[in-house]
């Protein structure tokens, strides 16, 4: 297998086997959550070298949960024309696109929404509790995450993922830290699971056959062998794909170096594609940023995709170095990311290729 392989997912051909993953552009847009010119022009750029799918960035289900007021929405009609832009541009040259729904939860910017949760549990304020969600609250909740994916699907996306990681509100229903409920979305797995699982089955009743549904899942909760489980309930509910990313707990002791070419977050992938080979493709993410790297993992049949972050947050171009080892500015791996919030986007790489001035 080459990263020049198409796969396909849902019935849809994706061209390589290099994803762009989600990361938020917290500059670019305003209050009002619509996409923007420079969005426009960031997918573009990534499709037009050679991502074969690109996953838009983290986009908030309400406004109430933002990471920040400039934070990209799809909670209303008036924001589907801005997505369709992203969607014909991506399209233009053969990449698939997905968008990433997300609500943050208890995690939410005090500025944009009160923290709800799974339950009352220490917020970004280690003396405020977050809001226990009601049985009401959280089925409202699932229709905010159902009528966005409908939104997404109008705006001329192949398909959406869940942010069902990272410590936002879907992974807060998984995390045993996070959800104390006694009810059936507290305890088992099967339990912790179902209020995904339940959108999934929502989306795929609303959105058809041919819309792929992706999560961005924990790979490791509070260890691997609970996050697969997790995953499980996923792909009961119709998952087509699976994105293994980090969640709120780690504590796992067969997690360990051992001199791999790829990392411990990267490792989780690679376990979770051991597990689902042959069910539903697999892709791992962080610390690829070498060519080499994104060739060694799909070449060696580890995982079915990978997701690349801040590779192609760099170059673009980093595509065409690993389809056909075309030159590319490496990322710099700055400590932090000088894409993240705040920083005016000085990405050291960008400023070498010349496309931002210092």
């Amino acid at each position: 297998m080459k990263v020049s392989d198409p796969i396909m997912i849902r019935g849809k051909e994706i061209k390589n086997r290099l994803t762009m993953a989600p990361t938020v552009k917290f500059d670019y847009a305003g209050a009002d959550g619509m996409a923007t010119e420079k969005h426009l022009e960031h997918y573009r750029a990534r499709a037009e070298h050679g991502c074969g799918l690109i996953c838009v960035e983290a986009t908030a289900v309400a406004p109430g949960g933002r990471f920040w007021k400039n934070h990209m929405g799809l909670w209303e009609d008036a924001q589907i024309p801005g997505h369709k832009a992203i969607t014909n541009a991506c399209h233009e040259f053969g990449a698939v696109v997905l968008i990433q729904l997300n609500h943050t939860g208890i995690t939410s910017n005090p500025d944009c929404g009160p923290a709800i949760g799974p339950s009352a549990v220490p917020t970004r304020d280690p003396n405020v509790l977050s809001k226990e969600m009601s049985l009401e609250e959280i089925k409202e909740m699932q229709g905010l995450f159902l009528d966005a994916a409908v939104r997404a699907k109008k705006a001329g996306y192949d398909g959406i993922q869940l942010h069902g990681c990272h410590g936002y509100l879907i992974n807060q229903f998984i995390s045993q830290k996070t959800n104390h409920r006694t009810d059936a979305y507290g305890g088992s797995i099967e339990n912790r699971a179902r209020f995904g699982a339940e959108i999934i089955r929502m989306i795929r009743e609303a959105c058809g056959e041919d819309f792929i549904i992706s999560i961005r899942t924990v790979g490791v909760e509070p260890n691997v062998a609970t996050a697969i489980g997790i995953a499980e309930e996923y792909v009961k509910a119709g998952c087509d794909y699976l994105q293994v990313s980090t969640g709120i707990e780690w504590d796992d002791p067969t997690l360990v170096e051992r001199g791999e070419p790829y990392n411990l977050i990267c490792s989780l992938g690679v376990r979770f594609h051991e597990h689902f080979k042959g069910r539903v493709p697999v892709s791992c993410v962080n610390g690829i940023l070498d060519p080499e790297l994104a060739r060694y993992l799909i070449e060696n049949d580890l995982v079915d995709t990978v997701d690349l972050g801040r590779a192609v947050l760099a170059d673009p171009a980093f595509c065409e170095a690993a389809l056909t080892g075309a030159p590319f500015v490496k990322c710099f791996n700055c400590p932090n990311c000088q894409y993240g919030p705040g920083m005016k986007h000085k990405c050291p790489a960008a400023l070498k290729r010349g496309t931002i001035q210092a």
